[in-house]
Order: structure tokens, then sequence, then C-alpha cells
């Protein structure tokens, strides 16, 4: 697993070290400027083969001081640096101002006050004049304005003239002037580090701002091409608006032991867990997915297909009995059953080696899918509950009946998309969408823990940045941003397929945080394998291809 630091977390760790005497902050500042000149000169080669120009704009706070050991090091190797300072030196922290120290002993540092006076527009004039001067070379532009210690939006307290020096800076390519690669320190600035969300502030009538630009990000946050961060990913970095206002990501070892927080990235399976070595089919546990009426089987077929690739040892799919020809028809390797009602699957549930359920996918929400999941929910007197994934229309369900909300227990795995969390969670939705006004802001990860505590079982909150989290607070981010992006996912079935990715998993005796862990990931890794023009019958076939990179 890689661990996430939140923005306390890691504040915490570095004076930890600080105060133990391992290191000192001068030390941890120098080692973050050197990291990240190395990541740049790494990212873009023809960088470090020449002397360019930098403009690096340096915040109040250790991330400025950061930028500070940046721009030196820079003119070390040759470069024409510019340094622009927000805020006052006199109140720069012990280190940073050090730092700024030891840079004046070699340039001068332009001051950026806001909002802009006559002083302060010409400063922003020798700024740009000095970024275009050269339309022909590379213009490296550093933010080292305030990374994680944002707690406002930027322009709270009237710093929208910082902001349109960003933009300008930013924006120079569109202008036609000079190669600008843009780099953050930490994290963009405008962006929170816990919940990768961008702060803005909460008036909408803020007369500064033009309608047709109050929600263009780049009037908000840093717009990076690459971010460099320190010992660890933020949560910030991979959920909501962090990717794409990161850029890329680069995490550089300032020297920090090893934590263990309790939240992680999904990693991929061990093959010792995934892979099987001996045994028979009913060593590898016996799925039953529930199905819809006839013409509507189709999402749980990829439910049964995604659960017997995954390595199930056997998958039934349970349908009314006049949607038997239908699926017959489409399965083999798949067993089939007829399920008329509630008493229907307590009779098939009498068979003890059946151990996952999967029930939603295309089930329907008349009289008889209700039944269903309060079966499945209620199970048979004396018989513990079953491992049991409820997406898609079972979730609709639970939603609209309470007494079936108050049927989840540990063993049961819920997988929604932002539209079924909100029908199920509608208070934490709430609070998850409400503008971020204020940081460390109500995150995913936040929101997903509450909900599998207020559900007691598991929550997959899908997307992009899927979550992962059980009752105990266990928690972990599936990122698929980067260079994990899979945006061919976007498409139809592709959930009922990771459910039945699930479901194979628990009747294997995953527990249901693993199984939805390692399901999703593999969801990812088959969708990245096919590539583009993926379709959700895709997924399942590719299952086999993944494995073998794993060298299963």
């Amino acid at each position: 697993m890689t661990e996430l630091l939140t923005a306390a977390q890691m504040r915490a760790i570095e004076a930890a070290a600080i105060a133990s005497g391992e290191v000192t902050g001068l030390d941890l500042m120098e080692r973050a400027g050197k990291g990240v000149v190395e990541a740049v000169f790494s990212e873009w080669p023809e960088l470090r083969a020449g002397s360019f120009r930098a403009v690096v704009l340096c915040g109040p706070g250790n991330n400025g001081g950061d930028g500070f050991v940046v721009a030196r090091l820079l003119k070390e190797w040759g470069w024409e640096v510019l340094v622009c300072l927000y805020g006052n030196p006199e109140k720069l922290p012990p280190d940073a101002r050090v730092n700024y120290d030891r840079w004046s002993e070699m340039a001068e540092v332009e001051h950026v006050h806001v909002p802009f006076d006559l002083e302060g527009l010409q400063t922003e004039k020798r700024i740009l004049d000095f970024a275009k001067a050269d339309k022909k070379s590379p213009l490296l532009v550093v933010e080292a304005l305030f990374g994680t210690g944002l707690s406002r939006p930027i322009h709270a307290k009237g710093d929208n003239d910082l902001i349109m020096l960003m933009v300008n800076l930013d924006d120079l390519w569109m202008d036609g002037g000079p190669t600008t690669y843009g780099v953050a320190i930490d994290m963009p600035t405008g962006v929170c580090a816990d919940s990768g969300k961008i702060l803005r502030l909460d008036d909408t009538a803020d007369p500064t701002f033009y309608d047709e630009i109050a929600d263009d990000p780049r009037f908000h946050a840093f717009v990076a091409l690459l971010t460099v961060t320190f010992h660890s990913l933020k949560p910030g970095h991979l959920l909501a608006e962090g990717p794409r206002m990161c850029g890329k990501l680069c995490v550089v070892d300032i020297g920090l032991g090893h934590r263990n927080p309790r939240l992680n990235t999904v990693e991929p399976p061990h093959r010792l867990a995934i892979g099987k070595i001996n045994g028979h089919k009913f060593s590898y546990g016996h799925a039953l997915i529930l199905s819809g009426p006839a013409g509507h089987g189709g999402a749980a077929r990829l439910t049964s297909r995604g659960a017997l690739r995954i390595g199930a040892g056997l998958v039934t799919l349970a349908c009314p009995p006049e949607a038997l020809a239908e699926n017959a028809a489409r399965l083999d390797a798949i067993m089939l059953k007829t399920v008329a009602d509630g008493a229907g699957l307590a009779a098939i549930l009498s068979d003890i080696r059946i151990n996952a359920l999967c029930l939603g996918p295309g089930l329907g929400l008349d009289g008889r899918a209700s039944e269903l999941v309060r079966a499945a929910l209620v199970g048979q007197v004396g018989v513990k509950p079953r491992p049991t994934v409820l997406d898609a229309d079972a979730l609709t369900l639970i939603a609209r009946d309470a007494s079936l909300f108050a049927s989840l227990h540990p063993q049961c795995v819920l997988t929604p998309h932002g539209g079924e969390f909100a029908r199920l969670f509608p208070e934490i939705a709430a609070k998850l969408e409400a503008p971020a006004t204020h940081g460390p802001a109500y995150s995913k990860v936040d929101a997903t823990r509450e909900a599998a505590a207020r559900a007691n079982c598991t929550v997959l909150f899908k997307g992009p940045d899927t979550v992962i989290a059980s009752p105990d607070g266990t928690c972990a981010i599936n990122s698929a941003a980067y260079d994990r992006a899979a945006p061919w996912l976007a498409t139809a079935g592709s959930g009922d397929v990771l459910a039945g990715f699930i479901t194979g998993l628990l009747a294997r005796g995953f527990t249901p945080q693993q199984a939805a862990e390692t399901g999703a990931w593999l969801h990812v890794e088959a969708a990245r394998s096919f590539g583009p023009g993926l379709i959700a019958e895709d997924l399942a076939d590719e299952l086999p291809k993944v494995f073998r990179h794993l060298a299963l």
C-alpha cells in the first residue's frame, strides 16, 4: 500500500522528526528544493541540458522557503531566475527566512503586494516582461505560494491581483509566448490538500469576477503541468479536482521515516492471494447472481461472467422462470436456476455451499425485487448472513425502504455511483457537494467513511477517485488518474462487471474490504489493458491478460 497523509499529519511527522533531532527544518527544506529541481529535470530532460529562465513565486510560509531553494539551485545551474515574494519577509518562518536571505545575497526579490497599487502594477509588468523577454527560450514557472498550507480561497483577502498574475503566467503559451512549464510545489495553490477540492469564495455575487469565468478553475487555483510533493501523496492529489490541477505527480523522498496512517491507495493484489494453487471448484466458492425479468438480463449476465473470470469456483444466475430460456441461450459455464420470489431464494440459500450473493444489476424495482433483497439480507434463522454485493437497483430499493437499510450487515458491500450515493445518504452527499470555502474541506474519504459507519457495511463509492471504506474506519482510494487513467470505463455495464468481480472475490474468501479493493484495482487494470474502444463485455475477458502480467 502507498500511504496517504493529510496536511496535518504531514506537518506532525515533520515536526516530530525535527524535535527528535534526526533532521533540521533547513535540512528538509534543502532536500525538498533539490527534489523539485531533479524532478523538473527528470520530467523535461531538455531543461537539464542548458541555461534557461525561471519565475519562482514564493509565498509567506515554508512552501515559499522551498521555492527560494529551487531558485538558488537553478541560478547556480546557470539559469536566469526572477523570484517574487508574496508576503512580508519579516514575517517568514525562520527556515524560510534563512533561504530568503541566501537568495537576497545572490539577486533581488520582487515583492508582490495585493491588491496592486501603482507600484504593484509595475512589479507585475516587470515579471511579465521578464517572462516574455525571449519567446524562443523555454520558461519555467515554479509556484511555491501556499502548497498544502492554504485553508481559505486565494482571493478571500482581496488577492485577485495575485490570481491574475498566476493566470497570466500560466497562459503565456496562448499568446504565442515561450514554451512554459508550470510546476507546483507540494500542491497547486488553491487546491485543498485533504479533499482535492478547489477552494472558492461562498459569494456568487463577487463583482471582481465575470460570470463566464467564475467557474474557471484557473481563477481559483494554479494549474500545474507537474506537481512535486514530499514523503507521501496527499489525499487531494487523487480526489475530486486534484488530478486535473496537478498535471503529473512526483513524490520526493526527503528522509522521513515510514508511518502507518489509516488511509492508503489500493495496490496490486499479491499473486498468492489472487492465484489458484490447488483444490477443486468448491474450494473457490459458489457465487449466486440474482437477475431481473426477461429482456433485462444483460446486466446480471455481465456480473456473472465477471464473478467467474475472477476465479469463483462456480457461479449460478438465478432468474424468473420466464427469463430462463433467454439466459440459457447466452450462458454456458454459468449455471441457471429459477427464482420467482423471496421464498424461492430462501430455498436456494439452503445450500450452504453458496457463499456469496449479488443483487441489483438488472434486478428491477418491483415487488419481486424487493422480496429478493429482503430475503438475501435477513437470511435464515441460525444461518450466518452471507457476503452480499448490493448494486444498481438493489441500492435504489434500500434507499426507499428504511427496513431494508436497517438489515444491512458487515458482510455487505454497497457499490454506489454518485447518484445512488445521494439517494442512500442524502445528508452526507449534501455535505460533500457543498462548495469548499475553507480547508480542510469535507472530502470523498470523509463521506465514504461516514456512509460505511452509518450503513454498518463496506461502501465502494465509484468514480475515477473510487473510495472504499468499512465501518471500522479502514479506507483506501483506488485512483484511476495520472498514469492509471481509464476513461474507457465510462461505458454502460462496466459497473455490473465490477459488482461481479467483487462477488467472485467474496466467494473465494476475501473480506468485504479486500474484495472491494482488489476488484476495483483489477477493474481499472483490465480497462487499461484493453484500451480505447472498450465495452463492458471486454472487461471480464481481459482479466486473463492482467493475471498473466501479475505472474499468476
